[in-house]
């Protein structure tokens, strides 16, 4: 597209200033479909979409200022990018989960960007012709685009704990550096120059919207380490072909050339003394210790500097003084860390050592440092990190390295074998690469990962990336805001709405909890219910749910409607003692029918108290109220428990649902089989197409739930959904 539109103009088959404006409208409406399907599809990113859809919109009316005014459009397609540029800016800074470095860390980067951005600002200066370019005029476009060219590079070549925003910086910058060509090219003199802004423009608009889009999925960040060596040699590479132009010219140099010559001084100078400084911090933190754990609430600022300070002072166990000490491994890690490209990898090893007798810990701890020893190579470090597990700095690259640490913990989850029993010992296993990074960001990383191993369920070897440390920053913040939701009014519920296959009529609605936060957006249950977890306030949210759900079936009751209102509730919550009794007090209290309240429970979190959840929802069926089995897996053993179940429906998803090969009798018609004779009835749940949806009513499905038949939405707009069936009732 873009080069039929370059080779037509070129061609004076169109007009320069004709090939621009189909361009950039070419490039606007294409962003702008994507962008508006992505603001409809994920609220939590709408503010940040919609400010990028604007942007995209001024910049492709920008792109008709050269056709409608002529020679004259130069005011005009400056103040569009303006425009293009504060929408942007806006957009970008609300795109979700942006959080702020430490203040150290963004000076570094600042200082580290300084002198590529003053050597592109000086090839600006001496490429602008003087004779067409005034010069105040021509510092603004020569400082302009060197901070443009100085974000792209930064954008395409730096680590990237978000991919998508960082995709998204690469677009914006190609598309205000399109409209500067516009601005700076003078079409009096020949038009066809107009036609070099129509790649940039094009491009850069398409890439906004591919950067949001992965941004709202969420894309996690590549392992592979960044061609971070680009951000000196560009700069370097156009100083000096614009160098050598301005010399061939013969042009004299002037005073701005050399002010700016000695302005790439400053950030280089800074550059060193940082890194001096950061030396001298490495020294002085001396011998890693005890494997670091982040302060729940802590500030993102604290991710950086708490991992590394709590690996750094403790007293190396008497079983380990075989091992290298603190300063050896950081030794280690800044030889390997002297060259920017990948040079070895760090693993950190921890055991998760019985609790109880310290002299028991203290043999286990040893024999896996001995076990250790005969799988690590020859020139492999050991390192002490702590009273539960070690270090090892090799110099292998990286898929080696990951074996290393799958044999490493093959052998260190073995059993150990003490006064005549065995004992198994769990291990995770944190590893990150070593190149370009000091030896205090390399540790922070491999402890980061090894951080993860720990929360996927141990026994693991896991790679540090960009992204991991995002969610970590994440998780904090999640932990820090949770706790006061409730009080400062922050939850909410969405309704989704149960409809009868037969005549698509209404019957019931599943309440889902949403956290609108103000900090982190619209936080759904996936990511919210685990964090309530950790921090025991599972119940606290599910009883406000409850509450919540009792009022909104009171209003909808009153006008004459009688549904169900389905809540879901964790085995945790549900085996509580007094469960039943609660439950059927907030019935009470706002006058709710028991048995137009629904109590959902998932089935794969049955577990071992299968017992205790039979007695629960017995009870619960005692007082009138219904119960429901969700996310039925359909497997022999769940085939074989329903029986046991005191449940009136049985909930199956879209996997059940789908048809399956002719050779095989479709999984939900077993399903529906099995419910007919138990007396259930069965609801197919999240259900996306139409032939879904006829598959669970041919199979036999009474009611369905999903998006192919009703979204959850506010309960607004599920009562306006109402209106339109006014027979609705169960």
């Amino acid at each position: 597209m873009i080069t039929s539109l370059v080779l037509a103009g070129a061609a004076h088959l169109l007009a320069a200033a004709t090939v621009v404006a189909l361009a950039g409208g070419a490039g606007a409406t294409l962003a702008a479909v994507r962008l508006t399907r992505l603001a409809l599809r994920s609220p939590s990113a709408r503010r940040a979409v919609l400010l990028l859809y604007a942007a995209v919109v001024a910049a492709g009316l920008a792109t008709a200022a050269p056709l409608l005014l002529g020679p004259e459009h130069r005011t005009a397609t400056a103040a569009g990018s303006a425009l293009v540029a504060a929408f942007a800016v806006l957009g970008l800074r609300a795109l979700p989960g942006r959080s702020l470095p430490p203040v150290r860390v963004r000076l570094r980067r600042l200082v580290d960007a300084g002198a590529p951005a003053v050597a592109l600002v000086l090839a600006g200066w001496l490429v602008l012709l003087r004779a067409t370019v005034p010069a105040p005029a021509r510092f603004a476009v020569a400082a302009l685009l060197g901070v443009l060219g100085i974000i792209g590079l930064t954008a395409l070549t730096g680590v990237h704990r978000r991919p998508g925003a960082a995709t998204c910086r690469v677009g914006v910058t190609l598309t205000l550096l399109g409209l500067v060509l516009l601005v700076v090219l003078d079409p009096g003199v020949a038009a066809w120059p107009l036609l070099l802004a129509v790649p940039p423009l094009l491009v850069g608009m398409l890439l906004v919207a591919a950067g949001a889009a992965r941004v709202v999925a969420a894309e996690p960040a590549p392992r592979s380490p960044a061609p971070a060596w680009l951000r000196a040699v560009v700069p370097a590479v156009a100083l000096l072909l614009a160098v050598g132009r301005h010399l061939d010219a013969g042009l004299p140099t002037d005073r701005t050339t050399v002010l700016l010559a000695l302005a790439a001084v400053p950030p280089l100078v800074l550059r060193e003394l940082f890194r001096a400084a950061e030396a001298r911090t490495d020294r002085r933190r001396g011998a890693p210790a005890e494997l670091a754990t982040v302060p729940a609430g802590g500030s993102p600022s604290q991710v950086s500097a708490a991992v590394p300070a709590a690996l750094v002072a403790a007293p190396v166990p008497p079983p380990l003084d075989g091992l290298a000490d603190g300063p050896a491994l950081l030794r280690a890690l800044g030889v390997l860390g002297g060259n920017p490209a990948p040079a070895g990898a760090l693993l950190v090893v921890e055991l998760h050592l019985p609790d109880g007798d310290p002299a028991l810990r203290a043999d286990v701890l040893a024999e896996a440092v001995r076990r250790a020893r005969a799988v690590v190579g020859r020139r492999d470090l050991l390192a002490q990190v702590g009273g539960a597990g070690f270090a090892v700095v090799t110099e292998a690259g990286p898929m080696l390295a990951y074996a290393l640490g799958d044999r490493l913990l093959a052998t260190l989850t073995r059993p150990y074998q003490f006064g005549g029993a065995g004992l198994r010992v769990p291990a995770s296993i944190g590893l990150a690469e070593v190149g370009g990074e000091s030896p205090q960001d390399v540790l922070r990383q491999a402890d980061l990962a090894r951080r993860r191993a720990v929360q996927l369920g141990r026994d693991r070897v896991e790679w540090y990336d960009a992204f991991l440390e995002e969610q970590l920053v994440r998780r904090l913040d999640l932990e820090r805001e949770l706790p006061g939701a409730v009080a400062r009014g922050e939850l909410d519920l969405v309704y989704q709405p149960v409809l009868r296959l037969g005549d698509r009529q209404p019957v019931g609605t599943e309440a889902f909890l949403r956290w609108r936060s103000p900090v982190l957006g619209t936080v759904l249950p996936d990511e919210l219910f685990p964090v309530a977890a950790d921090l025991d306030i599972v119940g606290e949210l599910e009883w406000w749910v409850l509450d919540r759900a009792c009022r909104q079936l009171v209003e909808w009751t009153a006008s004459s409607r009688q549904l169900w209102m389905a809540v879901n509730v964790t085995t945790g919550e549900l085996t509580t003692p007094d469960f039943v009794q609660r439950t059927a007090a907030v019935l009470a209290a706002y006058g709710v029918p028991p048995e137009q309240l629904l109590v959902e429970v998932a089935e794969p979190r049955i577990g071992v108290e299968l017992s205790t959840v039979v007695a629960r929802l017995a009870g619960l069926r005692s007082v009138g109220v219904r119960t429901a089995l969700d996310d039925f897996r359909a497997e022999h053993a769940s085939l074989a428990q329903l029986r046991r179940l005191p449940i009136d429906l049985l909930k199956v998803g879209a996997p059940v649902v789908d048809a399956a090969r002719e050779t095989q009798r479709p999984l939900i018609d077993v399903v529906v089989n099995v419910a007919d004779r138990l007396g259930l009835e069965v609801v197919a749940e999240d259900l996306e197409s139409a032939a879904q949806v006829q598959e669970a009513r041919r199979a036999g499905c009474r009611y369905g739930q999903g998006f192919a038949l009703a979204r959850p939405a506010t309960a607004e707009r599920v009562e306006a959904y109402f209106e339109e069936f006014p027979s609705a009732s169960r």
